[in-house]
């Protein structure tokens, strides 16, 4: 499943098609795409893992899913769910859940629960924490309401940085370290997205799949953690379990 700045990346390569007309339109999407035929994409926005194009009354939200892929200005084999095409080009979507927003996209979104929006609020991420503190801070990190754009791969090397057990019960952290992993989650989405556009981000790795701690040079433990049952990878060792 693609994370948060994956989806900005795909925002950034869609920028020649801002402010052009849709001059046809097709796909196997569960929705009525006559309606954006003739219209004119006024901007593509991103929220997490959702990707957005916009139009006058409407934005089309387009959800990856696990294994969704797009082309831009080439074609897959298989059909697509949703073809845009432009006088200078075309946007195919491909394996993904395409739905449409009526109306102010902003009457949609909390822009402050982005980690990688411009209006991020890390204070509010605090407010929504302590509201759960019975829940472990593997599933917090991945609540999309809290840490929009945060996947599995930002959790698990958020929680190695930060020394984190991934089934330490949210309340039980201390308040430095739950500010750490709040700020965290952030700042590592943004490296994130530095060394994808570098094609290096595997090699940054520090805990995601992993076999043996850096800084213990221990045994990974590799664990289906929390309600989510997502895979976690960890140093018992260095990686405080609060409980």
């Amino acid at each position: 499943m693609p994370e948060g700045p994956s989806i900005v990346i795909l925002k950034e390569e869609v920028q020649q098609f801002a402010g052009k007309k849709v001059i046809s339109v097709s796909g196997s999407a569960n929705i009525d795409i006559s309606r954006l035929k003739d219209k004119t994409i006024l901007a593509f926005k991103t929220w997490g893992k959702h990707f957005l194009i916009c139009f006058d009354s409407f934005t089309v939200k387009i959800h990856l899913l696990m294994f969704g892929t797009y082309r831009i200005n080439e074609r897959k084999v298989s059909k697509p769910r949703l073809s845009l095409v432009f006088e200078n080009g075309e946007l195919n979507f491909y394996t993904c859940s395409v739905k449409i927003l009526e109306g102010d996209i902003n009457s949609h979104y909390d822009w402050s629960v982005d980690v990688m929006n411009e209006n991020w609020n890390p204070k509010k991420a605090h407010l929504r924490l302590e509201k759960i503190p019975e829940k472990m801070i593997c599933d917090v990190i991945l609540d999309q309401d809290i840490f929009s754009g945060v996947g599995n791969i930002i959790k698990n090397e958020v929680l190695y940085r930060c020394y984190v057990h991934p089934e330490s019960i949210v309340g039980k952290i201390p308040f430095h370290i739950t500010s750490q992993l709040i700020a965290e989650c952030s700042i590592y989405s943004f490296e994130f997205l530095y060394w994808k556009k570098k094609f290096e981000l595997k090699q940054h790795w520090e805990a995601y799949t992993k076999n043996v701690c850096l800084r213990c040079n221990l045994p990974f433990q590799k664990k289906q953690t929390g309600e989510r049952k997502r895979r976690s990878f960890f140093c018992p060792n260095c990686q405080q379990l609060y409980k």
